[in-house]
């Protein structure tokens, strides 16, 4: 049997990615990314996992858990983090990438697809080089020129998201005319980007940037109309972890403490037609989205 769902178009820009022996066929299941944060400052998980033992335990259980994508970055974009140079990012990143692919402290290598969260081609070009398979870019690739450039020689697939301004400046600008329909005209027009610059229709992945220039109630709205995004035809991430707007909802300033709340942003999320959602508590997030894809997707032949 089938269970309604949300319309998903099809084309080249859904092809599968492929990485190995992993495969992501878009509108099939949600995918779970892993938020592994090398930083001092990040706003829930900051300095957790700054040590390489530390990081490399929390790899090794979130893909016990069920993580299909590790996405691992050196730079905080919580509202006012102060940005570092590329060089101390790579000194973050680099080291933690290599060790996974190799294994060492005791661990055994990984061949999880990893995602490298950066702004930054030069971090992008050493953290494929390292083991890396995929660029998350929050800047949507506005940041760096390059950028572009290097997913397209090392033959990566880009993730590129909706952000306005800064992380010092982007919390002023949440002006929009309508912030969903904006949002979908701004993540067209990166798409076109990639796509002028070489970049395939089908290694590219869009993401409406939650808490990224927006309130909380934009946060809400975007999330109701998740479907006009994911109308866009490429494939979807959205990262609802752990936010403000949850905390502000349930009166809960620690960010550890929302995860039930960011339970119920990923089941919305899912019924919108999410493909990838970026989350911290990935075995909790795990369970979500096994009884929503039941719910939301095709479903196998069972009572």
């Amino acid at each position: 049997m089938t269970v309604p769902t949300v319309p998903l178009p099809q084309g080249d820009r859904l092809t599968p990615w492929t990485f190995g022996d992993a495969v992501f066929e878009w509108g099939r299941r949600t995918h779970l990314m892993g938020i592994l944060n090398i930083t001092p400052d990040s706003f829930s998980d900051g300095g957790d996992y700054n040590t390489l033992g530390a990081a490399l335990d929390r790899a090794h259980r979130f893909v016990e858990a069920g993580a299909d994508i590790l996405d691992i970055g050196g730079q905080s974009t919580r509202p006012n983090a102060d940005m570092i140079s590329p060089d101390e990012e790579m000194e973050r990143v680099v080291p933690v990438i290599l060790a996974l692919r190799q294994g060492t402290l005791g661990f055994g290598p990984l061949s999880t697809p990893i995602s490298i969260d950066t702004t930054h081609a030069t971090v992008a070009r050493e953290a494929l080089n390292a083991g890396a398979d995929i660029i998350n870019d929050v800047s949507g690739g506005t940041y760096d020129g390059r950028m572009f450039s290097v997913a397209l020689q090392l033959g990566a697939p880009v993730i590129l998201m909706h952000l306005r301004g800064t992380p010092k400046t982007m919390q002023t600008l949440t002006t929009y005319d309508d912030v969903v329909t904006d949002i979908c005209d701004a993540l067209q027009e990166r798409a076109a980007a990639a796509e002028a610059a070489g970049i395939p229709p089908s290694a590219i992945a869009l993401d409406p940037g939650l808490g990224f220039a927006k309130t909380g109630p934009q946060n809400l709205e975007i999330l109701r109309r998740l479907p006009e995004v994911r109308a866009l035809g490429y494939p979807l991430l959205v990262g609802p972890s752990r936010k403000r707007f949850i905390g502000d909802i349930l009166q809960e300033p620690d960010p550890k403490e929302r995860i039930w709340g960011t339970a119920a942003t990923c089941a919305a999320a899912i019924a919108g037609g999410a493909d990838i959602l970026r989350v911290h508590d990935v075995a909790e997030m795990a369970d979500v989205c096994q009884v929503s894809d039941r719910i939301w997707r095709v479903a196998p032949d069972e009572p």
